[in-house]
């Protein structure tokens, strides 16, 4: 017949264990909950971030109160090209209370800006944009020679005063883009890839 040993210990009471089996859990739930906070804050500092449109610049592409993630990273890769939709440092800013823009890359380095007539032309060629439903109404500009190291950005929305861009604040050195727009996350309901 087998027997059983004693315990030399104090036998602990259903309860003890019980809360000892809690406060394990608890601690667990903790420990993953921040080990989720921090690596979605290193994602926050170095991969993503999200942004929200203010104002009425892009329309008709974003509309004011959508939510965009933008991908921080893709500029580490290669330069920006004509069409991406960049989230940059507005220059009118303050360094202490810095402001961003979301505007559109219409020209990169060494590119010729003009516009004439209403209509958009990157190097004499009349930039087709299917992405805006309205002609620049703002007058002519230009010609403007986009620097080296430097893009030239405007807002879709192309009617008089609408968007505050490089037409009024020159062209954009390339660490002051922070990133791209790559989609549309809030509200649910419009959601897309940009």
């Amino acid at each position: 017949m087998d027997a059983l040993a004693p315990s030399s210990g104090p036998v602990p009471s259903p309860g003890t264990s019980k809360q000892a089996g809690r406060s394990g859990n608890i601690r667990d739930w903790l420990v993953t909950l921040l080990i989720a906070m921090i690596v979605l804050l290193l994602l926050n500092l170095f991969v993503f971030n999200l942004s929200t449109v203010r104002g009425h610049s892009m329309q008709p592409t974003l509309m004011e109160s959508q939510h965009l993630l933008v991908n921080k990273l893709v500029y580490n890769f290669h330069d920006p090209g004509r069409g991406d939709i960049v989230i940059l440092k507005d220059p009118d800013s303050k360094p202490t209370s810095p402001r961003f823009l979301v505007k559109r890359v219409i020209g990169t380095p060494g590119d010729v800006i003009r516009v004439e007539h209403n209509l958009l032309y990157v190097n004499g060629e009349l930039l087709n944009e299917p992405y805006t439903s309205s002609r620049v109404e703002d007058g002519d500009y230009g010609p403007f020679t986009v620097e080296p190291g430097h893009f030239f950005v405007m807002g879709d929305n192309r009617h008089t005063a609408a968007s505050k861009d490089s037409r009024y604040f020159g062209s954009i050195k390339a660490q002051d883009l922070l990133g791209r727009a790559e989609f549309i996350f809030w509200p649910i309901s419009e959601w897309k890839w940009l």
